[in-house]
């Protein structure tokens, strides 16, 4: 993942990737959890997908925090209906590299998973994040319920003054509701659990987010 340089603008519909009807993951159980990672939500648990840079790392990060439930892996945002990595990889399918993280915010609330999001990447530098180029590295988050994706919104300005405070850019982070989640091949899921030592492209500004303080 380290160093690689893709398109950085997003195709579109009609010039993507054309996909296939089959999803290439999701069929396995999480390597750490031992549920299935395509299982859906609990009664009550909230769900959201977040992408910031390469998604090994990013899930890394997720599923060590209290109260998080499940994460899993996969290219969402985009226009290709279940793209292979190498797909996503050419920039031609328009989907960010995401982690789904399930969560009960009886534990954990959204504010405190915002907060971790902002803190553990740089969300202003559009189609990258470090070393990472190119579409599928973008900053996101893509909410299934309004009043999750409200939050990310508020927390985006709060950070955003934060970080011009610093000297630092606007964030170029995309907000949106959450549409298809296509599951990224078995290997990729719990990458880092399984491989301790491999890349991690994980870096924040740091500069510290208001949201969630105190959580």
């Amino acid at each position: 993942m380290s160093g690689h340089a893709r398109p950085t603008n997003i195709p579109a519909p009609e010039a993507a990737l054309p996909g296939r009807p089959d999803p290439v993951g999701g069929r396995i159980a999480h390597y750490l959890f031992g549920r299935p990672v395509s299982a859906a939500a609990p009664d009550g648990f909230l769900e959201i997908h977040l992408g910031m840079g390469c998604f090994w790392g990013a899930e890394r990060l997720f599923w060590q925090l209290p109260g998080v439930w499940l994460t899993a892996v996969g290219y969402a945002g985009g226009h290709t209906p279940n793209p292979t990595y190498e797909e996503v990889c050419s920039g031609m399918t328009g989907h960010a590299e995401v982690v789904r993280v399930v969560f009960d915010p009886a534990v954990i609330p959204p504010e405190a998973i915002l907060k971790a999001f902002w803190e553990n990447h740089d969300p202003t530098q559009g189609m990258r994040q470090g070393n990472d180029v190119g579409t599928q590295y973008r900053s996101i988050v893509l909410a299934p319920d309004a009043k999750t994706r409200a939050l990310a919104e508020e927390s985006r300005a709060a950070y955003g003054a934060r970080l011009a405070a610093a000297g630092l850019g606007p964030i170029t982070t995309e907000i949106a509701g959450a549409g298809p989640l296509y599951y990224a091949e078995d290997y990729h899921q719990q990458y880092l659990a399984k491989n301790p030592n491999g890349y991690c492209g994980l870096g924040g500004t740091g500069v510290a987010c208001p949201v969630g303080t105190g959580v």
